[in-house]
């Protein structure tokens, strides 16, 4: 059997964006420094979405890479957004294989694609709040 990647539609494209922008929303309103400690550990549980993804021992040091990211992305929130850079990665590379992060959903892994980099960004950004609160952890160290 060959792989097919997912099959690419504007709703494909745009759902994923808007789940981005809740995700952060939400995220945005919990008070520093918890936002920061939640952020890790959330990307942290992301690193190991993939376990049995099909790259084997890949599918570990993979793990084991996004792990460290967020270990140091508890005093720095650009560690946080590398490693929704590199989870966007490995998404593709999973939709591209056929072997979607959710089994009984197929386009998951392209999901993911799309929405990861959104979230990312928002991280390298030092994760500012859209509600108007204070400046994100990172930022009040100087």
């Amino acid at each position: 059997m060959i792989a097919m990647p997912t099959h690419v539609s504007v709703l494909g494209v745009i759902s994923p964006i808007v789940v981005a922008f809740v995700f952060i929303a939400l995220c945005a309103l919990i008070r520093e420094p918890g936002r920061q400690k939640f952020s890790a550990v959330f990307v942290a549980g992301a690193g190991a979405a993939y376990f049995r993804g099909g790259f084997g021992p890949w599918e570990l040091a993979f793990c084991a890479v996004i792990t460290l990211l967020a270990f140091h992305g508890l005093a720095d929130y650009r560690a946080i957004g590398v490693a929704w850079l590199l989870h966007s990665g490995w998404d593709i590379a999973h939709d591209l294989y056929g072997n979607p992060m959710i089994p009984f959903a197929p386009s998951s892994s392209f999901g993911c694609f799309v929405c990861d980099p959104f979230i990312a960004g928002w991280y390298l950004l030092g994760a500012p709040s859209p509600w108007g609160r204070a400046p994100a952890a990172s930022q009040q160290r100087g």
